[in-house]
């Protein structure tokens, strides 16, 4: 069974970080492609971050310079981290990987920022 539990969201206000964390287990993640996406009220998913098996990255333009993706392959562990916080920000944050061609993802964890 592949599992993905998301922690480190909550309340911020603008201009304040956050860092995001998942942790893994039923992978073998030192291989996985790890990514992070999310979704605002009202509007759809959508992809923020991904760090590969190297350790390549990459991020949505809105976000490029102000969040970090990161991994620990000894905790089977991802993280986000989120600098210069924005209202626009504000969203549920979901950890996802695909392995054996299935979409697994977390039960994702809430960021707001308060302007």
């Amino acid at each position: 069974q592949v599992y993905l539990v998301e922690s480190g969201g909550g309340l911020v206000q603008a201009g304040e970080s956050l860092r995001l964390s998942c942790r893994t287990s039923g992978i073998n993640f030192k291989i996985a492609r790890m990514n992070w996406y999310r979704q605002a009220p009202g509007k759809q998913r959508e992809f923020v971050a991904a760090i590969t098996s190297d350790g390549s990255t990459n991020y949505t333009h809105s976000v490029k310079g102000r969040f970090t993706i990161s991994r620990n392959n000894a905790w089977n562990t991802v993280f986000l981290r989120m600098d210069s916080l924005e209202p626009e920000d504000t969203a549920d944050y979901y950890c996802q990987t695909t392995w054996k061609s299935i979409d697994c993802w977390g039960r994702g964890t809430q960021v707001t920022v308060s302007s």
